[in-house]
């Protein structure tokens, strides 16, 4: 392998996928690499297949909060104490999932996708009953749509119940709705209105984007479009949907035709907001976000505007089919300059470098501990816009002081036989620097070396 193709193969393992392996053969053609791994990707791989799904999950943690109502008082606090402990159960059974999956995946660049999916429909364990459905989202919404259509992931976001609890669609009632009107009855004094979160958050964050020409009347008219979205095991009539999914309601349901974006629609029921939302998955100004989104995740924090123009392109060309549109960015010269342009995040980098230590089967211990030390808690980003993707927010002084500190750590628990000089060129075949090479061969012992490797610049960019 020449040096120009060693570079290009360093590029696809590393830019493009989640870290090279000791043992991976450097593939002779990274394009093609990358492209061949579109049919081998399984949307539920072995670590996922023991997950309860987003149904299960809220089932158990309502049967715990009925056991907490129920109780006598002195009873509660014992068993608040237990719900917690499961719903903290199947939070970290689920990351641990999430990471084998990443430090054991033959497609190692699909997996990033899923990642990357999962950080642009966000949604936070910081929520009170997220904690368990986090994992279930990225299970059931994003995996198996990563190489489908856009539309389709779209849908399965916004209409799941980690998406409507995150956003309070639940308590989103139309002011002239059925429901709304009764209660105006009972109680004048008492209003039930809009939540407008979810419009709101499909609008900016996850198709239109800022500052593309949707207003404060769009997103109110969204919000009425979308009133009836709810999910079953919440009192009334929805308690007779199953707990955990999605369900429509059309008492809720805020009735008349409605203008957004410019668009009319006259649909009743559920299919209106249906259709505004088909409508955002192929508009032109999704297209410029998601592709911009795209090319700043795997290029550069600064994306080249040719490029992203050309990812629109393919988006639009292919009605937002996803493998067309990874294959415009893959097969585009600008996304293949050898220096180094991404810092990797918190979790990029501790993916990187459980797959360079070469750990299979359980995730070590303290891992996800080791993961909130460096500031980026799996499925706990600081709003709905997820976590930042430039080298700004996480290049920070202290940041890399921890990342020392990790490392350390990391390379204590490795295997003794490895051997950072060697290890080091295996991982970045034909974008080692000279003095890298030096600084992990001059190291007293070989966690010192393994260590210096983790946290050169080779792999804290990738």
């Amino acid at each position: 392998m020449n040096s120009q193709s060693a570079a290009a193969a360093s590029i696809a393992l590393n830019r493009f996928g989640l870290g090279a392996r000791a043992l991976d053969v450097p593939p002779a053609n990274g394009q093609a690499w990358l492209l061949d791994q579109f049919p081998r990707y399984q949307p539920q791989p072995t670590p996922w297949q023991s997950q309860p799904d987003s149904a299960t999950l809220a089932s158990r943690a309502a049967q715990g909060q009925r056991a907490v109502a129920e109780a006598p008082e002195a009873e509660r606090p014992a068993l608040r104490q237990k719900r917690n402990a499961e719903l903290r159960d199947a939070y970290v059974a689920a990351v641990n999932a999430r990471v084998r999956s990443a430090v054991e995946t033959p497609t190692p660049f699909v997996e990033r996708m899923v990642h990357f999916w999962a950080n642009h429909f966000a949604v936070s364990v910081d929520k009170p009953g997220l904690l368990a459905l986090a994992g279930s989202f990225e299970a059931e919404a994003i995996r198996p749509h990563v190489l489908g259509n856009f539309g389709d992931m779209l849908r399965a976001s916004v209409r799941h119940p980690a998406m409507l609890v995150y956003l309070d669609q639940p308590r989103s009632i139309g002011p002239a709705s059925d429901v709304a009107v009764r209660a105006a009855r009972r109680n004048p004094e008492q209003v039930r209105g809009l939540n407008e979160n979810l419009a709101r958050e499909v609008l900016e964050l996850h198709t239109l984007g800022v500052r593309s020409g949707y207003g404060q009347a769009d997103v109110t008219e969204f919000a009425r479009a979308l009133t009836g979205w709810t999910i079953g095991g919440l009192a009334g009539p929805r308690a007779q949907i199953e707990p955990g999914r999605f369900g429509f309601m059309p008492a809720m349901h805020e009735p008349g035709e409605r203008v957004i974006v410019g668009r009319r629609y006259a649909q009743a029921g559920e299919a209106q907001a249906l259709a505004v939302r088909d409508d955002l998955a192929r508009a032109p100004a999704t297209a410029r976000h998601v592709a911009f989104k795209l090319v700043r995740h795997l290029v550069a924090d600064m994306p080249p505007p040719s490029l992203v123009e050309q990812v629109s392109k393919a988006f639009l060309r292919s009605g937002g089919a996803l493998s067309a549109v990874y294959r415009a960015l893959i097969e585009s010269p600008l996304a293949w300059d050898a220096a180094p342009m991404k810092f990797r995040t918190p979790w990029e980098w501790s993916i990187a470098s459980l797959r360079a230590l070469g750990w299979q089967g359980d995730v070590p211990p303290g891992f996800v501990g080791f993961v909130n030390q460096l500031g980026q808690q799996t499925w706990r980003p600081g709003s709905p816009a997820g976590f930042d993707d430039t080298a700004a927010a996480w290049l920070g002084p202290d940041a890399l002081v921890r990342r020392v500190e990790v490392a350390q750590r990391l390379a204590q628990r490795a295997d003794k036989s490895i051997d950072a000089r060697q290890l080091a060129p295996a991982l970045f075949p034909g974008a080692l620097t000279a003095s890298t090479l030096q600084a992990v061969s001059r190291a007293d012992t070989g966690p010192v070396g393994l260590a210096l490797l983790l946290v050169s610049p080779e792999f804290l960019r990738r």
